[in-house]
């Protein structure tokens, strides 16, 4: 197995056992054991956890650049559809994991985002990168008059994203994806309405 490759299946076996954990839960051995890769690999790759946690995010961040470009950007329907299938599709992947995952870069924040600059720092990137994609999906539905022009569409990207990621929270708290369908009625049927 190549190096990158070695390299991204310990991403993806931590970012599957944080998903579920929580990164001060996991421990280095058991990414590794899952990952079927030996002890000494880890420092090969990584400096420390936090080093890790860093890269994760990285690596969060690259993925949800794919998710954009795949269904924002280059899917098909009307700027608003595309939004919508988003947030849906997140809402199916939830419901398969039975709701206890939560959003990988939310999570990440509640745990690490007071304790580090580094992490705050990071965190802060990808969470522009969410934020970015839904505001050029709005400027899209406002260009094709999906949306009136005199909204605020940075405003609202930045309000949809932290409903989002609000709802993430309350389903986590109450062990369902409520939150996640009142979320898409609200903003769907409410504040993104005409």
């Amino acid at each position: 197995m190549g190096k990158a490759n070695t390299r991204n299946k310990i991403l993806e076996h931590a970012g599957r056992i944080v998903r579920q954990k929580g990164f001060n839960n996991t421990g280095i051995q058991e990414i590794l054991d899952s990952a079927g890769v030996p002890k000494g690999s880890f420092y090969f790759y990584f400096k420390s956890k936090d080093d890790l946690g860093l890269a994760l995010i990285d690596h969060y961040g690259e993925s949800l650049v794919l998710l954009r470009n795949s269904l924002l950007a280059k899917a098909t329907g009307t700027p608003l559809e595309r939004l919508r299938k988003l947030f849906v599709g997140m809402r199916l992947f939830f419901s398969q994991e039975e709701w206890r995952s939560g959003c990988p870069i939310g999570n990440l924040t509640q745990e690490m985002g007071a304790l580090s600059d580094a992490f705050r720092s990071r965190l802060g990137a990808v969470f522009n990168i969410m934020q970015d994609a839904i505001r050029e999906c709005l400027e899209q539905a406002v260009s094709c008059k999906e949306l009136d022009a005199e909204l605020d569409v940075d405003e609202l990207a930045h309000f949809i994203l932290d409903s989002w990621e609000g709802a993430l929270l309350r389903m986590k708290a109450e062990g369902n994806t409520q939150p996640l369908m009142l979320f898409e009625r609200v903003i769907f049927g409410r504040v993104l309405s005409r």
